[in-house]
């Protein structure tokens, strides 16, 4: 299975009180490797894949580690868990070399925006998404649910 791999800068703003970067930013960067999964490598030239729209059903993140300002960017990894007729989950990890920071994952419905309804995955998007599909059966491998080893540091 492939993995996107996509480099996050890390911005003064996206910081708290605390000094680690704000809950809320993380989606943020699930949004922007999400964006760079999905359109930027659409397949084929000139492909329509993923361009007519697609909206957010469902956000799932696991928050394990704080992520403190840094000038290195975090790497965001991406990968398919489930596919169906109108829908995929998308899995992410928000990490360094040897530190995960989050897990989550995204439900994302292609959306038609001519006709203002969801739309079914086409022939052509399927076959660019099975190239990122998660090898296990069950589709779960790293989607950080709360039953996995890690949790949050104290």
């Amino acid at each position: 299975m492939a993995r996107h791999i996509y480099s996050c800068p890390l911005r003064w703003s996206d910081m708290d009180a605390f000094g680690h970067v704000n809950n809320a930013v993380f989606i943020s960067y699930l949004e922007e490797a999400r964006i760079d999964f999905m359109f930027r490598l659409a397949p084929g030239d000139g492909s329509p894949s993923f361009s007519g729209g697609s909206v957010v059903a469902r956000h799932e993140i696991d928050y394990k580690r704080p992520l403190v300002h840094r000038h290195e960017p975090v790497t965001v990894e991406s990968w398919v868990t489930k596919i169906s007729a109108a829908s995929l989950t998308i899995a992410y990890e928000i990490k360094d070399e040897d530190q995960v920071y989050v897990r989550a994952s995204t439900v994302v419905v292609p959306y038609d925006l001519e006709a203002a309804r969801p739309r079914r995955i086409t022939a052509e998007e399927r076959s660019y998404l099975m190239e990122y599909m998660a090898e296990d059966a069950d589709g779960t491998e790293g989607t950080g649910r709360a039953d996995e080893k890690d949790t949050l540091a104290a």
